[in-house]
């Protein structure tokens, strides 16, 4: 298979800084970075898990010139930008309840098979699913009082309220047990 050394990187600035000098000197390679379609656009409660995926994309985006200035053309990168996936990590989720059949959590095994077939292509960016683009070109063009709106009618201003809601009823009822 082709995961071997120097040919892939999962995107971190530390496994970057270890592989890409290799990659550098043999022109050859492959970064990934797995970030999230909260990486493009944010939500309200979840600010410091937003911000550190909007980092990820800007260090790959940076990456992704530095290597392009430097003329290695058998470097490629991969950025992976999916929606919620199901992994329990933001259960309790919601968007507008009408809307959710037609954008339901997205079963990691979907998700590896999307990031593989992107890799293999040599695809730059993998949005899961398709629709993310377009939040993502409508957040480019659109003014912010437009988003806002957009985002209420989806239900995506709020959609992480019934989860934190669920993580402090959790810590709260772990507090009272430990006596704390």
């Amino acid at each position: 298979f082709f995961f071997h050394c120097y040919e892939f990187s999962w995107s971190s600035p530390c496994t970057t800084k270890a592989f890409l000098p290799k990659m550098l000197e043999l022109n050859h390679g492959h970064i990934v970075t797995v970030a999230s379609s909260l990486g493009l656009f944010s939500t309200a409660g979840v600010e410091d898990y937003c911000a550190s995926k909007f980092g990820a994309i800007g260090f790959h985006e940076s990456l992704s010139h530095e290597i392009k200035a430097s003329e290695k053309d058998g470097i490629n990168m991969t950025l992976v930008c999916p929606y919620l996936v199901d992994t329990g990590m933001f259960k309790g989720c919601r968007i507008r309840k009408e809307i959710e059949p037609f954008l339901p959590p997205l079963k990691p095994e979907f998700c590896v098979k999307q990031a593989m077939r992107a890799i293999l292509t040599d695809q730059p960016m993998i949005c899961t699913p398709r629709i993310v683009y377009m939040v993502n070109l409508m957040k480019s063009i659109l003014p912010f009082e437009a988003i806002v709106c957009m985002y209420r009618f989806l239900g995506a201003d709020k959609c992480m309220y019934p989860f934190l809601a669920q993580r402090k009823e959790a810590m709260n009822n772990n507090e009272a047990k430990d006596g704390i």
